[in-house]
């Protein structure tokens, strides 16, 4: 908004005939969107151009210019992506063609600097597909009158410069997007969020925290222009020749006022008309001994009130030193920083999002689009995500090769129709009878540790399917048993194939266990560095502290069969023997964690 003076005139009647006014600094006024009969296009601000003052607060505080450049980077992140870019190539490089990085981030940074954003959607000569997008600067818009039978805004006029506009100019009227039932070459997709009493505008989220911000401006420009006048004190002006009508008075006082005022003369002037020398106004400074401290509390008040203003939850986000203490610790941090991603961020990219999926729908394409996202891997939970898919929706993350293999495995644990009836480390050393069942098996195989590790390699992760190792006795009871990483704690140094497997809380049968070990679910940690190893023997790889833990169900009822969707009870081994059941033997390694074999679990000597 513009600046304008407040002027207060009181006579002063000490001597002689004396007139005094007083001319203060500017004041900041809202926004007002004004319909001029006269004008095709509606005012936004009494001077229309509210957002050059935006622009202005943006460019003079520096609260407010970190605080804008901070969020709009985060908005944009990464940049834009697709959870299923993998599945839909083709619709997926139609995409990334259309909307340019340099576009996304530009729009990026005028939704959250003016509160809205504008792109300018380009037409193939046949009009049956949008051939591309651009960004236009919102500050060159003006929105369209409605009339009373029209419910949205028709068209926007385009001007480079609405400040300077001539009354002799016509600015350019180009269509909004989507409403006319014939495409024009050029339409303006027009992107803002929903404000109360607003209609053809929108305020910025920081709009309550713009008078700070200009408090801060002129408070840093009063220093400034202090130490380059000499710390001069406020100026009183007298002029003795007598007091001048009304007209000359304001003349005088405007040139005087444009010379002298605002911040950048630090402070306000005293004007005195008088009949003579003698009869001169008497001013009598008044000086504030705790000047210094009044104007640091006034600066620290601006930074508080315009980041909040702006929904920040601690200034260390933004690489600001804050001397409350939140967000000066890693967990407060962490907290702060999901907080304002999910409450600040995500509804801004929502709203970008939300417009590019109406031109792709113009192009027949359907993406699954996100953002990718600037917060550290460790400040995003994701203990409740279940699917990949969600998972990298959530964090704008693609997930590793390590992750996504590990998600095809596994089951939850269901101990409403599983009864937990053993749970044990992987050993049976002393299970001489169960040694003999696997011989007998293996009758024709020349090593018994040979088959065990090459029965499942066949086998393939997939729900609601039985293991080798399920069972049931004779009366028909059903027994299942599974295998969890164990213990369910990991350390910060820990590497991450470990911590995912810990935090999965999975139950795997004895297949998938084999079935990973094909996949490169950890990679680099195998012989010579391979890709792929034996999880079931070696887990985590060298110096690995976990080790695997077999437990064994019993189906509450006689009819339930093993489900893979759904199961982690844990079974009493010689409880299930005792009903009849015989649990195939696992090798002895399987009890070990890596760190406890010979060499550490390393193939030759530690890496």
């Amino acid at each position: 908004m513009s600046k304008h003076i407040n002027k207060y005139r009181k006579p002063n009647t000490t001597k002689g005939n004396s007139k005094i006014s007083f001319v203060n600094l500017s004041t900041y006024t809202s926004p007002e969107i004004v319909e001029s009969k006269n004008k095709e296009w509606v005012e936004f601000g009494s001077d229309n151009n509210y957002f050059q003052f935006l622009i202005d607060r943006y460019n003079g505080s520096a609260t407010n210019n970190a605080a804008i450049n901070g969020i709009s980077q985060m908005i944009y992140g990464k940049g834009l992506d697709a959870t299923d870019s993998s599945r839909k190539p083709e619709s997926y490089a139609r995409m990334i063609s259309l909307f340019k990085k340099d576009v996304v981030r530009r729009l990026s940074y005028d939704l959250k600097l003016a509160g809205q954003c504008a792109i300018q959607v380009i037409y193939s000569k046949d009009k049956k597909t949008i051939q591309k997008v651009e960004h236009l600067p919102v500050e060159t818009l003006r929105a369209e009158k409605c009339s009373e039978d029209d419910k949205e805004v028709q068209a926007y006029y385009y001007h480079p410069d609405w400040a300077n506009i001539k009354p002799s100019e016509k600015p350019l009227r180009i269509p909004a997007f989507g409403i006319s039932k014939s495409p024009q070459p050029i339409e303006i997709l027009y992107v803002k969020p929903y404000k109360a009493g607003m209609y053809y505008y929108s305020t910025p989220d920081y709009q309550g925290g713009l008078q700070y911000a200009e408090l801060e401006e002129e408070i840093s420009n009063y220093h400034l222009n202090n130490i380059m006048n000499g710390l001069a004190p406020s100026m009183l002006i007298n002029f003795n020749n007598g007091v001048p009508n009304e007209e000359a008075q304001s003349l005088i006082e405007s040139k005087i006022q444009r010379k002298f005022s605002g911040s950048s003369n630090a402070g306000k002037f005293i004007l005195a008309f008088n009949d003579n020398k003698e009869a001169q106004a008497d001013i009598t400074p008044v000086q504030l001994s705790d000047a210094h401290n009044q104007y640091q509390f006034l600066s620290d008040e601006s930074q508080k009130k315009v980041m909040v203003s702006h929904r920040i939850i601690s200034p260390m986000l933004l690489g600001i030193k804050d001397s409350t203490g939140l967000g000066n610790n890693a967990e407060e941090l962490e907290t702060a920083s999901i907080l304002m991603h999910n409450t600040v961020i995500t509804p801004f990219q929502e709203l970008l999002i939300d417009a590019f999926d109406q031109i792709l729908a113009y192009n027949n394409i359907a993406l699954n689009l996100y953002f990718k996202t600037l917060q550290p891997l460790q400040f995003i939970d994701l203990d409740n995500v279940k699917d990949e898919e969600t998972r990298e929706e959530e964090t704008g993350v693609k997930m590793s090769k390590t992750f996504s293999a590990l998600e095809e495995f596994g089951e939850d644990e269901d101990l409403e129709e599983w009864e937990l009836i053993d749970e044990r480390k992987v050993d049976y050393d002393s299970e001489d009878e169960l040694d003999e069942q696997i011989k007998e098996l293996n009758s024709k195989n020349p090593s018994l540790l040979s088959k065990i590790w090459n029965f499942a390699t066949t086998g393939t992760a997939r729900p609601n399917a039985k293991s080798d190792q399920d069972g049931k006795n004779e009366e028909g009871l059903q027994f299942k048993v599974r295998y969890q990483y164990a213990p369910l704690s990991f350390s910060e140094k820990s590497r991450d194939f470990c911590k995912k497997m810990v935090k999965a809380k999975k139950i795997y049968r004895k297949e998938d266990i084999d079935r990973m070990s094909q996949k490169a679910v950890n990679a680099g940690w195998g012989l010579n560095g391979a890709d792929t190893y034996d999880i079931w023997l070696y887990k985590g790889g060298g110096d690995c502290h976990h080790f695997w833990m077999r437990k064994t169900y019993k189906a509450k009822t006689p009819s339930t069969k093993p489900d893979v969707g759904n199961p982690n009870a844990e079974v009493s081994v010689n409880k299930a023997k005792k009903e009849g059941f015989k649990p195939e033997v696992n090798a002895k390694e399987v009890a070990k964690r890596p760190t406890d074999m010979p060499n550490n679990g390393f193939v030759n000597k530690k890496r």
